[in-house]
């Protein structure tokens, strides 16, 4: 067994979760402490900025690297804040922040500085945990699955594990266990630029906007026909894929446009392709909390949908765990991805070591043969 801090910043932009988890990567012994640091506004500013222009971005450029070292930096006082609490930790999950996730073109970017972590705490750390898998002709995303299956274990199915981000992912564990995963369509992004364009406050607090509108249902037709939504599972998206919904929302109202943004996120997720109906729904990600999308799951998919709180689980910090046991699955070469996840390759490991100049060699990495 490790004793491992995930550590997690998504595409909302809102700050690192990080969580110390004990796990071997397929057994799960119990969970530590965890917090979340918010980022301020100017480095939610500069890194949405980046995240903008990564397309055309080059990876020396002084604005990116300065982003990175600030976002690294936030990284380094989570991990210090949790060392301070758990001294015996063994490794670091380290995802970074995605800026660009292109799997079409076997590409995705994740910046955080690994070596300026391992040097600031001590501890290994892993990392680059989706270039492998999207290499090899997988989506890279989502990488979360392995883990939800791990807490789903003895749970009767066909159970779905919900993650509403920036980007909605879905985790299905069929009856007979077998995973399926993929990203469902916009999660809370489109709402939180909206939110932030037309009232100054980075998200649609409480669904308090969309609450006060109609959806239009022509423009939401619209959204649904793009051809992401036709394609087969396992696949992926960018943050800035459907970026382009706010200016064809433009003429609505900032309620209408809210509650067409919500109800886009849903039916999303209710036509996404799965080869099981699930019997249940459990709730993750920041969306769990916004009672407009909530409501509206439990009308469009006529099934109990319930917080992940429901089963004893820690929504708010479910994705740094995530990373903090896909650290250890890494560790041990075991996959993190898989045909029916990713479409990447079956028994496919992934994540990369970085040590800044540890000394002694811990013992678990001779262990492991990791050094």
């Amino acid at each position: 067994m490790f004793t491992v801090i995930g550590l997690m910043s998504g595409t909302s932009l809102d700050g690192v979760d990080a969580a110390v988890i004990r796990t071997d990567g397929e057994r799960i012994e119990g969970f530590g402490p965890d917090l979340h640091l918010p980022y301020p506004a100017a480095l939610r500013q500069h890194a949405r900025k980046i995240l903008d222009e990564a397309t055309t971005l080059p990876p020396d450029s002084p604005a990116l690297k300065a982003v990175e070292h600030e976002i690294t930096r936030y990284h380094v006082d989570a991990a210090r804040q949790l060392q301070a609490l758990v001294p015996d930790v063994d490794l670091i999950g380290f995802h970074g922040q995605t800026i660009l996730h292109a799997p079409a073109r076997h590409h995705t970017w994740q910046i955080g500085d690994a070596q300026y972590l391992s040097r600031a705490t001590g501890l290994a750390v892993i990392h680059d945990f989706r270039s492998a898998d999207v290499a090899a002709g997988g989506e890279g995303a989502p990488l979360v699955p392995w883990f939800h299956a791990a807490l789903l274990n003895g749970a009767s199915g066909p159970a779905a594990v919900l993650n509403i981000g920036g980007v909605a992912n879905i985790t299905l564990v069929d009856t007979d266990g077998t995973i399926h995963a993929c990203d469902t369509g916009p999660g809370n992004a489109l709402l939180d630029d909206w939110a932030l364009r037309h009232t100054g406050t980075a998200c649609d607090v409480d669904g308090k906007l969309a609450a006060m509108g109609t959806v239009n249902q022509t423009l939401l037709e619209d959204l649904l026909a793009d051809p992401y939504f036709a394609r087969p599972a396992p696949k992926s998206l960018d943050r800035q894929t459907f970026a382009a919904a706010l200016d064809r929302v433009s003429d609505c109202t900032p309620a209408d446009g809210a509650a067409t943004l919500a109800v886009f996120s849903v039916e999303a997720i209710r036509r996404t392709p799965l080869p099981a109906r699930p019997a249940h729904w459990y709730v993750c990600g920041g969306g769990r909390h916004n009672p407009v999308l909530m409501r509206a799951m439990r009308t469009a998919l006529g099934v109990p949908v319930e917080p992940v709180e429901r089963l004893g689980w820690n929504g708010d910090a479910l994705e740094a765990q995530c990373f903090g046991f896909l650290a250890a699955r890494s560790v041990r070469g075991l996959p993190i991805s898989a045909p029916t996840i990713t479409g990447g390759p079956d028994n496919l490991s992934g994540g990369r070591l970085t040590c800044a100049g540890l000394m002694p060699i811990p013992a678990w990495m001779r262990n492991t043969g990791a050094a």
